[in-house]
C-alpha cells in the first residue's frame, strides 16, 4: 500500500475516499484511531493508503476533481 494523502481534515479525507470509491479504487485510512493517543483533539492526520498498482490513478483522479474548498487540504 502507498500513501496518497495525509490529512486531519476529515472533510477531504470523505471527500477524498468518495472520489477513489466512484472509480472502483479501494482506500483505508490508516491511523484513524490515533486520537486517542493524542486526547480526541484532532492534531494527527490521518493517511490515506491505495494499492501501489492505483496509485497513479488516484493521484490523477484527485487531481482532476480540485476541493471546491482550497483550505480542505
Amino acid at each position: 500500500m502507498k500513501e496518497l494523502l495525509r490529512t486531519n481534515n476529515f472533510v477531504y479525507l470523505s471527500y477524498a475516499q468518495a472520489i477513489l470509491q466512484d472509480a472502483g479504487i479501494e482506500s483505508l485510512v490508516f491511523d484513524s484511531y490515533m486520537s486517542v493517543m493524542e486526547g480526541s483533539i484532532g492534531v494527527l492526520p490521518r493517511r490515506l493508503m491505495v494499492a501501489d498498482f492505483d496509485l497513479g490513478r488516484a493521484r490523477r483522479l484527485l487531481d482532476e476533481a480540485e476541493p471546491p474548498n482550497p483550505e480542505w487540504t
